[in-house]
Order: C-alpha cells, then sequence, then structure tokens
C-alpha cells in the first residue's frame, strides 16, 4: 500500500474512533434512569469537546514529546509545534494525522469513567476532574506505553518489550480502575437496593454498544496505522472477539435470570470488544474467539457475584474495561504469535514466558497509578469544590438540578419557573 492509502484508511479510522465518545453517552444513557438520561449523555458529549481542546494545546505533548526521565514528555508539541500533516500517521509523533488518531483515544477514556458515578456527580466537578486526569494520568501512562516512556522499554525477562496494539492498559486499565475508585470515594446512591432503578431505555443502549462495535474497528483497525494486512487481521480479530463474547454472555445471564436479555447481550459484546483491543494485531484468529468468550465469563463473574452490591460502579465500567483490559493485556501475554506478525512478537505458548512478566508488571503499573492519582483528584476537589451533589439534587434528578433540562419538559427559561417546575416534577422523578 501507499501512504496516499494508509493516510485515507487512518482518517476513516479517525471518524470511526470519534463516534464512539457519543456512543458511550447513548450506551450509559440507556442504563440509568429518566432523570439523569440528559445529565448521563452529557458527560460524553462534552468530553468530546473538552479533551480535544486540552490535547492539542498540551496533552498530545505531553503523552508523545521527548522523554522525560521516562515519566512524560517535553513541551516541543505545545500547540502542536512541529507537527507535519504531509506525514503518515506510520511516521509517529510528528505526523499530525498520528495526533489526531491519538486525540480521539484520549476523548473517549474519560468518557468511559462516566459511567461509575451517574446520578450523583456535580457537573462542575466533573469538569475539573476530567482535566486533571487527562493531563495527570492519562497523558503520562499513554507515555509510557506508546510515547518511548519506562514501560516502553521494559527489558526484564529478556525479549521484547510489552504489547498494546490498540490500547487495553491506556484506555481500558486506567479508566476501569479510576471508575472504581470514583464508585468506592462519591459512594452509593440513595436508596440502591431499596428502590427501583430500572434503565430508561435499553433501545439506547443497544444503539450505543452497536455504534461501539461499528467503531471499534476504527480503534483497533486503525492502530495498524496502515492500510496493511495487519489492520485486516486486526477487523476480523475483532469481530471474532465481540462475538464470542456477547454469546457467552447471554448465555450466563439467560442461566442466572431466565431469560434471555439484551442488555445483557449489548455490555458482553463491549466485554469482547476491550478484550481483544490489546492483541487484536499480535493474535490468532481462534485465539481472539477463545479471549472474548474467557474474558466474558470473568467479566461476568466479578460484576454479577463479586462487586454487585457491594460497589456502586454503577455500569459496571471496572467490571467490563478494568477487569476486561487486564484480561485482555494476561491472555495476549500468553496468545501473541509471529505467525501472524511476521517478526519475534511472540507470547509465553509460543515459547516467550518473559512477555507475560513484563506484561504483569506493567498491568500493576498502570493500575496502581491510576488508582492513587484519582484518589488524590477526588479528594482534593472534595475539599475545594464538593463532588457530590445534595440529597435533594440527587433526588430531584441531575437532568433537572444540573441542567435545568428534563426529557419530558421544554428546557426552563426563567428562575421562577425553575422553582414552580422542580415542585411539580420532584414527587414525579423520586421514584424514577
Amino acid at each position: 500500500m501507499n501512504d496516499r492509502a494508509d493516510t485515507v484508511w487512518v482518517l476513516i479510522s479517525c471518524a470511526l474512533v470519534l463516534l464512539m465518545t457519543p456512543a458511550v453517552g447513548l450506551f450509559y444513557g440507556g442504563l440509568v434512569r429518566r432523570k439523569n438520561v440528559l445529565s448521563t449523555i452529557m458527560y460524553s458529549f462534552f468530553t468530546l469537546a473538552l479533551i480535544p481542546v486540552l490535547w492539542v494545546s498540551v496533552g498530545y505533548s505531553l503523552a508523545f514529546g521527548t522523554s522525560l526521565g521516562g515519566f512524560i514528555g517535553g513541551f516541543e508539541f505545545v500547540g502542536l509545534a512541529g507537527l507535519d500533516p504531509n506525514l503518515p500517521a506510520s511516521a509517529g509523533s510528528k505526523s499530525m494525522l498520528f495526533m489526531l488518531f491519538q486525540l480521539t483515544f484520549a476523548a473517549i477514556t474519560p468518557a468511559l469513567i462516566s459511567g461509575a458515578f451517574v446520578e450523583r456527580k456535580r457537573f462542575g466537578a466533573f469538569v475539573i476532574f476530567t482535566l486533571a486526569w487527562s493531563a495527570f494520568i492519562y497523558a503520562p501512562v499513554a507515555h509510557w506505553i506508546w510515547g518511548g516512556g519506562w514501560i516502553s522499554q521494559l527489558k526484564l525477562f529478556g525479549g521484547i518489550g510489552i504489547l498494546d496494539f490498540a490500547g487495553g492498559k491506556v484506555v481500558h486499565i486506567t479508566s476501569g480502575v479510576s471508575a472504581l475508585v470514583c464508585a468506592i470515594v462519591i459512594g452509593k446512591r440513595q436508596g440502591l437496593g431499596r428502590d427501583k432503578m430500572t434503565p430508561y431505555n435499553a433501545v439506547l443502549t443497544v444503539l450505543g454498544a452497536s455504534l461501539l462495535w461499528f467503531g471499534w474497528f476504527g480503534f483497533n483497525g486503525g492502530s495498524a496505522l496502515a492500510a496493511s494486512g495487519q489492520a485486516v487481521h486486526a477487523l476480523v480479530t475483532t469481530q471474532s472477539a465481540a462475538a464470542a463474547a456477547a454469546l457467552v454472555w447471554l448465555a450466563l445471564d439467560w442461566s442466572l435470570r431466565k431469560k434471555p436479555s439484551v442488555v445483557g447481550i449489548s455490555v458482553g459484546a463491549v466485554s469482547g470488544l476491550v478484550a481483544i483491543t490489546p492483541g487484536a494485531g499480535y493474535v490468532t484468529v481462534m485465539a481472539a474467539l477463545g479471549i472474548g468468550g474467557l474474558t466474558s465469563v470473568v467479566c461476568f463473574v466479578v460484576t454479577e457475584h463479586i462487586l454487585r452490591g457491594r460497589v456502586d460502579d454503577a455500569l459496571d465500567v471496572f467490571g467490563v474495561h478494568g477487569v476486561g483490559g487486564i484480561c485482555g493485556a494476561v491472555l495476549t501475554a500468553l496468545f501473541a504469535t509471529s505467525a501472524v506478525t511476521g517478526n519475534e512478537v511472540n507470547g509465553a505458548l509460543s515459547g516467550n514466558p518473559g512477555l507475560l512478566g513484563r506484561q504483569l508488571i506493567a498491568i500493576v503499573a498502570v493500575a496502581g497509578y491510576a488508582a492513587v492519582g484519582t484518589f488524590i483528584i477526588l479528594k482534593l476537589l472534595n475539599v475545594s469544590l464538593g463532588v457530590r451533589v445534595s440529597s435533594d439534587e440527587e433526588a430531584l434528578g441531575l437532568d433537572i438540578s444540573q441542567h435545568g433540562e428534563s426529557l419530558i419538559e421544554v428546557p426552563i427559561a426563567t428562575a421562577a419557573s425553575r422553582r414552580t417546575d422542580q415542585r411539580e416534577l420532584v414527587a414525579h422523578n423520586a421514584g424514577d
């Protein structure tokens, strides 16, 4: 393939991945109560506006600038200085197209975290949290893995460094672990386990999952950075893992609840997409089926039998993205093979057990850093702004209390009408 074909493919992939952030909003929005649908969608849509501003100004440079001690990038790309729009994405950090592709990953990651604290977090606190988390957690981890930082240089146990084809550690482990910390620190929703918390609209969730599945072709296939055989292979493994995981989750859910669940099969598909992300370009198609199916089992057990009722990770972000990312990273280290890559990228089952050791070190480092960093950010925010809405605001619903809007009402024009409308809606919304 020539550079023009490669450029077209990565441009298409940018558009596909960009679609995934509002798709997360739809996926999550269908799972919350009616009084919180708009606020839940808002988290994702707002992130799609906020993160690009941060990324093009300083975030990209922190992630992909010249390494400062292996921890974070320098400042030579601030304001996108020195980037060339004529370079293909495969040229690396000085390519503007590579920057754009990485921007789409940076945008979706904090949106994923929002599923843990829906229905109870102040929007202002979310804004500051997202900026701080993206600058101080996402950018350093992206540098460690993809920007020439210390994890990418790991040589313990001999052989190649670590493998993360499309963001199992950078996107899913960071967001999943951070989501778990958010759920613990912010606390459970009022009435959890007592009040009815039926999802508003499963159609939104299925639509969101479908768009995520669609966009994931750009997420994984685009990570080849070329219109190549590896991109084709990544698409096939992505489809295979998602399908296997969806079927396995459906079967487990059917066995538990005695009925096949539409929401269940949607969540299962996402768990498979997460699982194959770190290894999409490194493992065989049959291995991808196994990775999707096995990860689906582990994610289901964690969400339904370990976390449920103990931690209010409202939309199972840790159970799907955190656990799925960890499983995918470990299984990639087992199943990676040079039969796919055409070079010496082999995993433990192909004679390179050292890769598994390095992957485990990377998993622990990324998870630990994300957990501690998220905890510090939340504690500082809680002291300064307050993270959680008041009891009355939570009962009313975040659509009204945070945004002055509702699915069943037009936007409120005046303070007087807002007070009247809130009194009329509070009894209705309290039961949603």
